[in-house]
């Protein structure tokens, strides 16, 4: 009993001993099928999240590489346009120098030229003393030679009778008489000439008295302002098609340079250039830019352009009261408004030669209102001998004939400058007007321009000496301020600066009166607290 209890006992331990082991290597394999499920789900995890990662290290290397490219541009630009800066800086200097190296080119050829000049004057001056030499030489043996001839006729007159000496006397005094009445004569000839010059003289200035006219600052160039840069960048179009529509359909040139805000209408015809320049302006003010709103823009200012002439016509007329002109002579003279000779308004000009005309024939006691209508037609030829071949009198000329003028005024126009033969008094009456209008001062930009040299050339003289920083040409060219290194010159320095600007102004330049040299010194210390 008891072995078999036993036995029982023992398969007992043994089945249980089985299903533990069998619980145990099943639960062994669950743990082993659990871990690796959670191995997967955290690689899984992990993965996402490396993934993750990578997205946020791309996008912030990104970021990173745009902003470095960034920083990039914008150094680029800072320095280019340092650069700009700096080449323009350069630029500049070196137009300023080769001006200066001109101006000095200038100034030696001047002094060349003077030197030539005395070289010349001292040469002639030599000539003339050997002259005047060979010319009392010549006289001396004259003498001489007349003293014996009185002496043989003496001892010749002392043994001839009382009839024949009176006869050698009388044929003396006769040949003597001669001598003096060609003298006489020749005498009153030159005061004869003395008078016509000085009351031709006094006629001129009576009439220049007479007759003001203010000053001629009309430009043959015309220029339109731009607003701004983007403007100019839309004027000229992409690619240039603007700017060359814009040409083609007006006939002129426009000229777009780095003047800062303007941009230059050019063209041989004052006509087109007037009407490009209206037109120009409207499109800046509307705005819309492009090649059919400039063929629209044209046609108005045309027009406009046309009528202005016109009026300019007419009102010449009444300015000098003149009646009877043909109509498409009205439009001649208003076109001359726009036509320039020298810095001057042809049409002025033309009205200023009809009061000049009038008031010097009026004076000779001639036809004071003939001689205005020449006077104001003489130049009509200029108002279309860019379209005509020849000069302007031959033009003028054939104009006037054209359109029903009379003979003595169709003659001034072609004659005034001496290229057809002179018919009428009128035309040496118009040419002295005309040559008054020209060369009076303030008339043509001549005298402008001489006057702007003389300043320049007086900075010029200044800026040359050591230590002087700027100088500046004031009060019409009376005084030069200098402006020195305080420095490079102390105060002892500077009276002798100033002495020698004056000394070489004296030795270089002709001018009127005297020009006051002042220098200044002035050390400036400027510091800023922060």
């Amino acid at each position: 009993m008891h072995v078999l209890a036993l036995s029982i006992l023992a398969e007992i331990s043994a089945v249980e001993a089985g299903i533990l082991a069998a619980g145990i290597a099943g639960g062994v394999a669950v743990g082993i099928v659990v871990r690796a499920s959670l191995e997967r789900l955290k690689r899984g995890a992990l993965e996402k999240e490396l993934e993750a990662s990578r997205t946020a290290a791309r996008a912030e290397a990104e970021k990173i590489v745009a902003q470095a490219e960034a920083q990039a541009k914008s150094e680029f630009i800072s320095r280019r346009e340092k650069f700009d800066s700096e080449t323009a800086s350069a630029r500049k200097e070196v137009r300023a120098e080769e001006k200066r190296l001109a101006k000095r080119e200038d100034m030696i050829d001047q002094k060349l030229e003077t030197i030539n000049a005395k070289e010349r004057m001292v040469e002639a001056a030599q000539n003339g003393v050997r002259e005047r030499e060979k010319a009392l030489v010549n006289k001396d043996r004259q003498l001489n030679e007349i003293i014996a001839k009185q002496k043989s006729q003496l001892l010749k007159v002392a043994n001839l009778p009382m009839d024949e000496a009176r006869r050698i006397v009388l044929e003396r005094v006769e040949k003597d008489m001669e001598r003096e009445s060609a003298q006489l004569i020749q005498r009153k000839l030159e005061q004869a000439n003395e008078e016509a010059e000085s009351r031709a003289r006094e006629i001129i200035v009576t009439a220049i008295q007479r007759y003001a006219s203010d000053h001629t600052t009309v430009s043959t160039v015309s220029t339109v302002d731009i607003p701004s840069d983007d403007m100019k960048g839309r004027i000229i179009g992409r690619e240039g098609r603007n700017i060359r529509a814009f040409e083609k359909a007006s006939g002129v040139d426009v000229i777009v340079d780095d003047t800062p805000g303007v941009v230059v209408v050019s063209s041989f015809d004052p006509v087109r250039r007037e009407v490009a320049r209206k037109s120009l302006e409207r499109l800046i003010q509307d705005g819309r830019i492009h090649p059919t709103r400039i063929e629209e823009i044209l046609a108005a200012p045309e027009k406009e352009v046309q009528k202005e002439i016109h009026q300019h016509g007419k009102q010449a007329m009444l300015d000098t009261k003149i009646r009877g002109l043909h109509g498409k002579l009205v439009d001649l003279l208003g076109r001359l408004y726009l036509r320039t000779s020298y810095g001057q308004n042809v049409l002025k000009h033309s009205i200023e030669v009809a009061y000049l005309s009038q008031i010097i024939a009026e004076e000779l006691g001639f036809n004071g209102q003939t001689a205005r209508r020449c006077g104001l037609l003489h130049d009509i030829g200029k108002a279309v001998d860019h379209e005509v071949e020849g000069g302007h009198p031959q033009i003028g000329a054939d104009l006037l004939k054209r359109y029903g003028e009379r003979d003595e005024i169709v003659n001034v126009a072609g004659s005034h400058h001496g290229d057809l033969e002179a018919k009428n008094v009128y035309v040496p009456i118009v040419a002295a007007a005309d040559a008054i209008s020209a060369s009076r001062p303030g008339a043509r930009r001549e005298s402008l321009e001489r006057y702007v040299q003389r300043l320049e050339k007086l900075e010029a003289i200044a800026t040359t000496f050591e230590g002087v920083n700027h100088a500046y040409a004031i009060q019409a060219g009376r005084e030069v301020r200098v402006i020195v290194d305080p420095s490079g010159v102390d105060d002892r320095l500077s009276a002798k600066v100033a002495r020698d600007i004056a000394r070489r102004i004296e030795e270089e330049m002709e001018y009127p009166g005297e020009v006051k040299v002042t220098l200044v010194r002035e050390l400036r210390c400027v510091e800023y607290a922060r």
